[in-house]
């Protein structure tokens, strides 16, 4: 069941999800992990995610381009995420990846750039790559177009 993919995609918390369908939260943690739910609870939660029924029957969890998260995104948006992961299912663990794999390189050719103008440069363009994957993570977060089943990314401790 799909259920707990479609809940982070649309951003919700299972405390949110039970309020909205009427049910409660153990329902909800039960449902998640695996156990049997009543008709009448699955009618309970389609209705509060907008989804059909049988879609919470489905064992694997596909979006299409047809999804509103991704329709409403920018078209630029839209050509920077295929363009930057040479894939139209970005997920955000990969971005990370890169970011991260952008700073400390790019840490360490600055440090060799004290030896080297032309390493100094490389680094620059390294740093200057990983902070555009830290904008493009930004905005695939505030646009959820992420295809991560769990969120990927380091907690925020003030939020």
């Amino acid at each position: 069941m799909i259920l707990k993919e479609l809940r982070i995609n649309r951003h919700f918390s299972q405390e949110q999800l039970a309020q909205m369908s009427g049910l409660n939260v153990r329902t909800i943690q039960r449902i998640e992990s695996g156990k049997k739910a009543s008709l009448e609870s699955l009618k309970c939660i389609a209705a509060a995610l907008d989804v059909d029924v049988t879609t919470l029957n489905q064992e694997k969890f596909m979006i299409d381009k047809k999804s509103d998260n991704w329709k409403n995104l920018p078209l630029l948006l839209k050509c920077w995420f295929v363009f930057n992961f040479l894939q139209t299912r970005p997920s955000r663990k990969s971005a990370y990846r890169i970011e991260m794999i952008g700073h400390i390189s790019g840490f360490i050719f600055c440090c060799l750039g004290l030896i080297s103008e032309a390493a100094l440069v490389g680094g620059l363009l390294m740093l200057a790559t990983a902070y555009l994957y830290h904008g493009l993570i930004w905005h695939g977060d505030q646009h959820g177009i992420w295809y991560d089943h769990e969120p990927s990314h380091p907690p925020k401790l003030n939020q």
